[in-house]
């Protein structure tokens, strides 16, 4: 091959690196909670779905044909209330991912562009929020209140905000002494413009990625709080309120628990590996004189 030959043939290398396949627990971790998110929304459109229903005939029935997972001590099919507390799960998880973004984000904009007074009153608030023993506040709110899937949302999402502040504003400050936003500032172009145009493009990503430790978040707390009984009431099912339904059981019939704390932790483990994945610089994205 001459050298221009060999010249012409570089530039074909990053664009197959670019089209490399996803490590294999990035595929893993994706396939899980599709499957996971596919069943609780498709799985209670089948007739004969009903997580309450007890089959009085075979009360903590080890896992077999007709009950995969089992029954629970009322007879109540294990996987189908598994499948119903994901929703639970998720619906919980949406909310305080819709809190914490939208909240957040918008007060680390506006924190990380004007500075000044702003800012330090946005610090006082998130610090003030931070110092906040979350689940104990949430659990009293909860006894006044009743519990319900947006008051629990609201509330995890609420002190999810000021973590949500931080990430922002720190983009938003890197981001101010950028060539491009000073460009457009010395041209003259309108803060609004540019917040829309150049800072909320490059900083939503960052926070996208931010949300999937929110999301783990907000499922081991209504996890935890289902657990202690300030969750959804019962027989409402919800991971937490099924393990915690099952702890009286655990010589004689396991699979009440074990089979919803299975599924958790191994929605929690998939969150946690594509969040850092995301996060991770892809090697594609390295600096040229990183290698040498």
């Amino acid at each position: 091959m001459t050298t221009v030959d060999t010249a012409l043939a570089k530039p074909a290398a990053p664009a197959r690196a670019g089209r490399r396949r996803p490590p294999s627990g990035v595929l893993a971790a994706t396939g899980w909670l599709a499957v996971v998110a596919l069943a609780a929304l498709l799985l209670p459109l089948l007739p004969g779905f009903d997580p309450l229903h007890g089959d009085f005939a075979h009360p903590s029935a080890a896992p077999g044909p007709g009950h995969w997972l089992g029954t629970d001590a009322s007879g109540r099919d294990v996987l189908q209330r598994t499948v119903a507390g994901a929703r639970a799960s998720f619906a919980v998880a949406a909310l305080t991912i819709a809190v914490g973004l939208l909240g957040g984000g918008a007060l680390g904009v506006a924190a990380g562009w004007f500075r000044g007074p702003l800012d330090k009153a946005i610090g006082f608030v998130t610090d003030l929020l931070m110092s906040v023993p979350t689940l104990i506040l949430v659990m009293i709110v909860v006894a006044l209140r009743g519990p319900s899937l947006p008051v629990i949302g609201a509330l995890i999402g609420l002190f999810t905000v000021p973590h949500f502040t931080r990430v922002v504003r720190a983009v938003v400050l890197s981001l101010t002494e950028r060539g491009f936003v000073l460009a457009a500032r010395m041209i003259g172009t309108a803060p609004l413009r540019i917040l829309r145009r150049e800072i909320v493009p490059h900083v939503a990503p960052i926070a996208l990625t931010f949300a999937f430790t929110a999301t783990t978040v907000a499922i081991v707390a209504e996890g935890s709080l289902s657990f202690l009984g300030f969750g959804l009431r019962p027989p409402e099912p919800s991971w937490g309120g099924i393990i915690a339904e099952g702890r009286t059981t655990l010589g004689s019939a396991p699979w009440i628990s074990l089979a919803p704390a299975a599924v958790l932790c191994a929605t929690v483990l998939a969150l946690n590996y594509l969040g850092e994945h995301l996060r991770s610089p892809s090697p594609a994205s390295a600096p040229k004189g990183a290698s040498k």
